[in-house]
């Protein structure tokens, strides 16, 4: 069992920037894929990015690559994800979400194990 928490949400303008955590619980952090995802109001929960178990590969949405960016500390079992020039559409419940299926961390939900409870991210026009 691995138990997430993040933390770091908010409300900023556009333009703006926030950094989100996601600690971890439980069993090895490190043998874990993570991911971030995000859930906007009426629509479906869409991958932002991920980055695997050592931390040396990570993968973005398009609509982020440049402005987001993921990293982990598996000595502190924590994954962070970095949000700069932020911009309204990216206002939505963030989640970070754990994989122990082997690979590279995954763009669908349906495989990850254990999700947090997600943060809030608005960004004002």
């Amino acid at each position: 069992q691995v138990q997430l928490v993040e933390f770091g949400g908010g409300l900023v303008q556009a333009g703006g920037s926030l950094r989100l955590s996601c600690a971890a619980s439980g069993r090895s952090f490190s043998s874990y894929n993570m991911g971030w995802f995000r859930q906007a109001p009426g629509k479906e929960r869409e991958f932002v990015g991920g980055i695997s178990r050592s931390g040396g590969s990570t993968y973005y949405l398009d609509s982020v690559k440049g402005r987001f960016t993921i990293s982990r500390e598996n000595a502190k079992s924590t994954v962070y994800l970095q949000m700069n020039s932020l911009k309204p559409e990216d206002t939505a419940i963030y989640y970070c979400a754990a994989s122990n299926r082997v690979g590279l961390p995954a763009v669908s939900g349906g495989l990850y194990d254990y999700w947090g409870q997600g943060t809030q991210v608005t960004v004002s026009s």
